[in-house]
């Protein structure tokens, strides 16, 4: 094989993960929104791709929510078509495969501790994706005031102290571009909302 057809068949298989994605996923839209929510992961895996990951970890990426939102059955399909790396990334980037999710704040204590051990797969993708909801949260933040935090079941002082853990704990697992973008970012929502760490 040569390396012109290697490069090709690498991207080969990222297209398929995209074409499952987008099948799998094709009729969600991002919360409060009437956002294609393929848009959400297409980013995630763009962030990842930019910040040196491979084509496993843009695969992963653009499935990262394959088993939270499809299932627990996707992690078999997903290690049997893409591979398992990235079905151990997808899995590492899960926080509830059951129907119903346990209670919102279990859910994020268990994967906050998670992350604490997690492999560096995991924190890169798992960034990509926290970094991307920041940013969305703070552009409605700055569009739409604090009526965002409607949307989401724990609200507002819960959601920011969630996204300051993981600023947190991603600054000192995965010191780098990725999560100083991800601090400044949660940053600039509490100056918006006038958060400060203490009052979360």
């Amino acid at each position: 094989m040569n390396y012109t057809t290697s490069i090709e068949q690498k991207w080969a298989q990222l297209a398929d993960a995209i074409a499952y994605a987008l099948d799998i996923h094709a009729a969600q839209i991002r919360k409060g929104s009437e956002t294609p929510y393929i848009g959400h992961l297409l980013g995630v895996a763009s962030l990842v791709l930019e910040h040196g990951g491979d084509e496993e970890q843009a695969m992963a990426a653009v499935l990262h929510d394959a088993i939270e939102d499809c299932g627990a059955k996707q992690e078999a399909i997903i290690a049997h078509r893409f591979g398992k790396r990235v079905a151990a990334i997808v899995r590492g980037c899960t926080d509830a495969d059951t129907t119903p999710k346990l209670p919102w704040q279990q859910r994020k204590d268990q994967y906050i501790a998670h992350l604490q051990h997690a492999d560096p797969d995991i924190l890169l993708v798992s960034c990509a994706d926290k970094l991307h909801n920041a940013r969305a949260i703070l552009t409605d933040l700055q569009t739409h005031g604090a009526d965002v935090f409607s949307r989401f079941s724990a609200g507002q002082a819960k959601t920011l102290w969630y996204y300051r853990t993981l600023a947190e704990i991603f600054s000192r697992r995965l010191p780098g571009p990725l999560s100083r973008d991800l601090r400044s970012t949660v940053q600039q929502i509490e100056h918006l909302t006038g958060t400060t760490a203490q009052e979360g």
